[in-house]
Formats: C-alpha cells, sequence, structure tokens
C-alpha cells in the first residue's frame, strides 16, 4: 500500500474524547430538533431515529470492546435495546458516556478488537470514533436543516484533517493498491495533504490533485458531497476511482 500525508497541529487521544463528547452532544441536538422519521437526505437508507440508533448502538458496541481488552476477538455483545422515542436522547446520552468512560479507563493503548487489520488499539477506536460521530453529526444536522439549525456546521478543522489520513488508513487500507495512479490530497484550510497510490513504472502514468476544506475532503471521501470538477487538477476518474474504495455508511 502507498498511502502518506501530514496532518496540522496534531490529534492525539484526548482531541479525540474531546471530539467524540462534543459532536455527540450536536447530534442529540440535531435529533431533538427533528421530526424522527423524516428521511436523512445523506443517508436515504435511514430515518433520523434510525440514524439516532445507529450511533448510540455503535457507541455502546465499542465501549463493550474497549473494556474486554481483547485485540483477537469481537466482545460478545449481544443486541442492544433499542429505546422508545420519549427515552432517545438519555438512551444516546448514556451510551456516548459509557463511550467516553471506557476509553478514559483504558487509555489509548489498550489492546481492544477492530475489524481492521492495525493497529487494535483504544486510541485507534477512539480516532475512528471522533470521525464516525462527526460526519454523522453533519448529516443529522442536515436532516434537522430548514427548521432550527439551517445548513449543517463544517468538520472541526482538527478533526477534519485527522479525518482525511484516518479514512485513507482505515476506511481504504490495502485496497488502495487498486489505484491505478496517485491521488495529491490538500486541505486548502489547515495544509494537510496526503499521497494516496503510486505513479506506476512506464507511460500512461495518472496522476491527479483534489483541493478543498479539510471538511469538504472528508465529506467527499464519506460521500456526503460532490466533488467539483473545479477542484480537481489531472485525471478526475483517478479521483473517482479512489471514492470507489472506501468503504462507507
Amino acid at each position: 500500500m502507498s498511502a502518506a500525508g501530514g496532518g496540522v497541529g496534531g490529534f492525539g487521544f484526548d482531541a479525540s474524547l474531546a471530539a467524540i463528547g462534543t459532536e455527540s452532544r450536536r447530534l442529540s441536538d440535531a435529533v431533538a430538533s427533528s421530526d424522527l422519521d423524516v428521511i436523512v437526505p445523506s443517508t436515504p437508507e435511514w430515518t433520523v431515529r434510525e440514524l439516532a440508533h445507529h450511533i448510540g448502538r455503535g457507541q455502546w458496541f465499542w465501549a463493550e470492546n474497549v473494556v474486554a481488552r481483547d485485540a483477537d476477538a469481537m466482545a460478545d455483545v449481544g443486541v442492544t435495546p433499542m429505546p422508545e422515542d420519549q427515552d432517545l436522547l438519555a438512551w444516546l446520552g448514556w451510551c456516548t458516556y459509557s463511550l467516553l468512560h471506557a476509553l478514559r479507563e483504558a487509555g489509548p493503548d489498550a489492546p481492544c478488537w477492530s475489524w481492521w487489520p492495525a493497529p487494535r488499539t483504544s486510541g485507534a477506536v477512539s480516532r475512528h470514533q471522533a470521525q464516525e460521530v462527526s460526519v454523522h453529526r453533519w448529516d443529522a444536522e442536515l436532516a434537522a436543516g430548514g427548521r432550527s439549525l439551517g445548513a449543517p456546521g463544517a468538520l472541526a478543522p482538527d478533526v477534519a484533517t485527522d479525518g482525511v489520513g484516518e479514512f485513507i488508513e482505515t476506511m481504504i487500507g490495502d485496497r488502495v493498491e487498486a489505484l491505478t495512479g496517485e491521488v495529491m490530497l490538500f486541505a486548502s484550510d489547515t495544509g494537510g495533504s496526503w499521497r494516496v497510490g503510486t505513479v506506476r513504472d512506464g507511460g500512461g502514468s495518472r496522476r491527479a490533485e483534489l483541493r478543498a476544506p479539510a471538511s469538504d475532503l472528508v465529506l467527499m471521501l464519506y460521500r456526503r458531497l460532490p466533488v467539483p470538477d473545479a477542484d480537481v487538477e489531472g485525471d478526475p476518474m483517478l479521483v473517482a476511482s479512489l471514492l470507489s474504495l472506501g468503504q462507507t455508511q
């Protein structure tokens, strides 16, 4: 695999915990202002209720795996009971608390099962969960638009800058080998840059560059925002190929 890059300003364990807490509260605020039966435009397979269930169930699941401290086996957590609508916000708060408490108790280096191959640590879980809730908070605010929240807020610059590299490492991983060229990603606001793929030997080497604010880059990678032609230099189909490699929800 060839993927290299650099975030700006660092994004460590404490920052990921802070992001999980902040973004979870914002997601709950968006859910509270929405009709739970409204379809989420960016994830049309879900209603707002189902999006909330996805986040709460996920945070509870990862809390249980962090507590288990076993990198080799997924915790046997069973099926999380779904709350009644009147209890949804309290349930979301409890799931977030459970995750944050488990992570703080474990610290960043404890072993923890994950669906990605490495690193299988509580710190890697915290890093990914910061991205998970940030992107889904954006989804929830988009669904709540036109009511009290308006347009969804951008991802925080430090979260988004780390999110580009985290997406490449976790959501694409070894599938980057299928990329027949090199894509350079540039965060126009934070200065982050990432090289994905390689220029192959011989003729016909393919290159592309995509420049956008860090938040937009993450949302493009997660297929929440389209990639404007004006943001791409070089081969736009290579950027499209990169986006197709990511496992998103």
